[in-house]
């Protein structure tokens, strides 16, 4: 509800008495057309209750004029029903004094929250900053309650961890979808490939290989690239005596070339087995020697490092690089929404594995649990203080933009129901109190 809506009804006017004087303009028609159930039934709260701390009042006032004048118990009566009123009067200017000016008079320190509301807001910002946003706080909560434990009992359960894998399966598909063609491109175009154009290749290709060379990780790659080469070489036999054939001189006779290409492709399978077989073969070791010369004139060879560079220019320049980044995104795109979207993908299985196999972690690692725990505090502590002085601010400023009988008038609606109490035993306490010093003066 904004300031401007508030609507006030008739009877609602500055009032002439303790009764009315509670229920002036701002507070009596708090309530606005459209307002929220939950103001409704605040307003219907106050009304009540203002309804029964008025009921005293006026029970006070009846009963101390039918009394008056008169000795004995009804003199205690008539005592207490004085001061009764007494307290109750007191009480209703006290409550009201916050809100308004009683009776509508511009009396001294009256309508406290509508003058001193932007104050008030400040407070408010000071008091949540410093007891609800403070760094000790913040983290003593965030530890105390056990985030990573509650996910690790949370996630344990098979359901729940399907269903994890199930919404981040279809947010990482939604993602995926929105990505286009055009936006990779300009991602290459703008981006990948000026950067690459800039990034020196050499340095990186040489610390890569000469990485592979000393932790012998090319040696896989080797045995693999000969065992398909002899298996290749046994399975077409006649397609490498053609190609040896086609070398041979058109003098030779042709039974002589076929023994010759024969024998050279047997003489060549012999070969490659002997490689793949033997990890110290002198050909496996003349091309370690090349690779980690390779490899050195990468890091330190002028000439090396400029021809590297010039390939690599070459190849950016060509419109074929922009066409095989978009293909291989797409391609890899339609494999992981394809897997994605079938519950038993790879992907899908692969993902509930890790899920799993991470909640189990959390269940069974305390110290796990108190790191996650403790990095989950330290960003909660990061974006207290990086964030918390704008979060406490949109009190103030809420508070701000309201005016000052709109601000009486939202406050009254949340803390007035309760307020009422104060009248009520200000009429009940104020009774005995007199009774008793009328005791007291007749005792004397």
């Amino acid at each position: 509800m904004s300031a401007t809506s508030t609507s006030t009804s008739p009877s609602n006017g500055p009032s002439n008495g303790p009764s009315a004087g509670s229920s002036s303009a701002p507070s009596t028609g708090p309530v606005t057309r459209g307002a929220p159930d939950a103001d409704l039934h605040r307003a219907r709260a106050l009304r009540r209750m203002r309804a029964v701390a008025l009921g005293l009042l006026l029970l006070a006032a009846t009963v101390y004029v039918a009394t008056h004048g008169q000795d004995g118990f009804w003199g205690y009566v008539n005592a207490g029903a004085e001061a009764s009123m007494v307290g109750a009067i007191a009480d209703w200017f006290a409550v009201t004094a916050l809100f308004r000016h009683p009776l509508g008079l511009p009396i001294p320190h009256t309508a406290l929250i509508p003058r001193r509301k932007d104050d008030l807001g400040r407070g408010l910002e000071e008091f949540v900053g410093e007891n609800f946003l403070s760094e000790p706080v913040v983290r003593e909560r965030v530890l105390a309650a056990g985030p990573a434990g509650r996910v690790g009992d949370w996630l344990v359960q098979p359901e729940h961890a399907a269903r994890v894998v199930e919404e981040a399966a279809e947010l990482v598909s939604a993602a995926l979808g929105k990505v286009r063609d055009e936006h990779v491109r300009s991602l290459v175009e703008d981006a990948l490939v000026p950067r690459f154009r800039e990034e020196p290749i050499s340095p990186l290709l040489g610390n890569l290989l000469a990485e592979a060379m000393r932790d012998d990780l090319h040696h896989g790659l080797v045995d693999l690239v000969l065992e398909e080469l002899h298996g290749w070489l046994l399975d077409n036999p006649d397609t490498v005596t053609e190609v040896i054939g086609e070398r041979a001189p058109w003098w030779a006779p042709t039974s002589i070339n076929e023994r010759v290409t024969g024998r050279i492709h047997l003489e060549l399978v012999r070969w490659v087995a002997d490689i793949r077989d033997q990890p110290r073969h002198r050909a496996r070791l003349a091309l370690d020697s090349m690779l980690r010369q390779l490899a050195a004139d990468l890091l330190h060879d002028t000439d090396t490092r400029a021809r590297t560079e010039a390939l690599k220019d070459r190849l950016l320049d060509r419109p074929q690089v922009i066409a095989t980044g978009i293909a291989l995104w797409d391609a890899l795109r339609r494999a992981l929404e394809g897997s994605l979207a079938d519950p038993d993908g790879a992907v899908r299985l692969r993902m509930r594995t890790e899920v799993e196999r991470f909640a189990r972690r959390l269940v069974e690692e305390p110290e796990l649990r108190e790191r996650l725990d403790g990095l989950v505090a330290d960003a909660a502590v990061y974006a207290i203080e990086r964030y918390g002085a704008e979060l406490t601010q949109v009190i103030t400023q809420t508070i701000e933009r309201w005016d000052g009988k709109e601000a009486a008038r939202r406050i009254e609606l949340h803390v007035g129901r309760d307020l009422q109490f104060i009248r009520i035993n200000g009429t009940i306490v104020g009774g005995l109190v007199g009774v008793l010093i009328h005791a007291v003066a007749e005792v004397l």
